[in-house]
């Protein structure tokens, strides 16, 4: 059987994508940028309930050429998870537009001269719906226009990324495959201490670190929930060529009403979220239809309100929440 390939092996979304194929029987290659990180991919795994025997760790940068090759030898489906995702927007947007550009052309050029069967990339919501529309009411057939005004640099990577990825695959795909999965806000149960940006937003708001929450409204989707959905749309043959957004069910919300949740679920461990909204205006609440993920892969993502407490109980079982009056227990 052939090893599976899952690039960001390391991440968020890579360790449980990376778990929950070892859980089914099969072999699994990870890269990361460093293999430094190999000990912590291997207890990410362990934590999702997987056993790291089938799991090999190579080393392979979105930035460089190296390692590429040997990373793809072998592999008949690649999951291309890895991905620049800013804490804050650079000054110059080319330190985010380059290497997400030129990072996902590499690792498509590398998965079709292996010869891969299939490739599931993840794109971005920020790919579907950054760019204005008089309804704000989305689904795979929209896309952001790069050239929005004002449109902040993440957004822009994103969907630059995404088109010229497509265009590679339409131009010189070989006999490659391409599907694309369009995930909104991702929220869930972590399996590793490195936080990214989505579980940091919620750290914060649970250690009280803000008393203010930025006024977005958002859709939301569970990790565990897009891990399902790539596993799908490797496996499905209708899923070729196609654009999947992930985005559970119900309308788009905001931090403040996360927090309400947090609040009214969590009691004393939610006591220092806050309860105030940034000033201004009332944001757009798009609607985002996720219909086409129903219907074609038989995707079903689980409730909001689920995702958003089990987030916060997974920060607090890893000790990565300050509690009140002692010291942070983790990294």
């Amino acid at each position: 059987m052939s090893p599976v390939l899952v690039t960001g092996g390391s991440g968020y979304l890579g360790t449980h994508l990376a778990a929950a194929l070892l859980r089914a029987g099969r072999p699994v290659r990870v890269t990361v940028r460093s293999k430094a990180r190999e000990a912590d991919v291997r207890a990410a795994v362990r934590r999702g309930g997987a056993d790291d025997g089938g799991l090999e760790v190579v080393a392979a940068d979105l930035r460089s050429d190296d390692g590429w090759p040997a990373a793809v030898a072998g592999c008949e489906e690649v999951h291309h998870v890895a991905s620049p995702f800013p804490t804050g927007q650079p000054e110059d947007p080319d330190e985010l537009i380059v290497p997400a550009r030129a990072g996902t052309l590499r690792v498509l050029r590398a998965a079709r001269d292996a010869g891969a069967r299939r490739v599931v990339l993840t794109s971005s919501f920020a790919a579907v719906g950054y760019t204005p529309k008089p309804v704000a009411e989305f689904t795979e057939d929209d896309w952001t226009d790069p050239d929005t005004p004002g449109l902040a640099p993440y957004p822009r990577s994103k969907a630059i990324a995404e088109r010229a990825a497509w265009e590679l695959m339409r131009r010189d795909g070989g006999g490659t495959e391409l599907v694309v999965v369009n995930p909104t806000f991702i929220l869930g149960p972590t399996l590793t201490d490195v936080l990214g940006s989505s579980m940091w937003l919620v750290k914060m708001m649970l250690e009280g670190t803000t008393s203010v929450v930025p006024r977005q409204r958002f859709g939301i989707v569970d990790v565990r929930d897009v891990t399902d959905l790539h596993l799908r749309a490797m496996a499905a043959p209708e899923a070729a060529g196609r654009r999947f957004l992930a985005v559970a069910g119900g309308p788009a919300m905001g931090f403040l009403e996360v927090a309400g949740i947090l609040r009214r679920r969590l009691g004393a461990f939610a006591a220092r979220v806050p309860t105030r909204e940034a000033p201004g205006e009332e944001p757009p609440r798009p609607i985002i239809h996720n219909d086409r993920a129903r219907a074609a892969l038989g995707w079903r993502p689980r409730e909001v309100e689920t995702t958003i407490v089990e987030t916060a109980e997974s920060l607090r079982d890893l000790g990565l929440v300050e509690e009140a009056g002692s010291p942070a227990t983790g990294g």
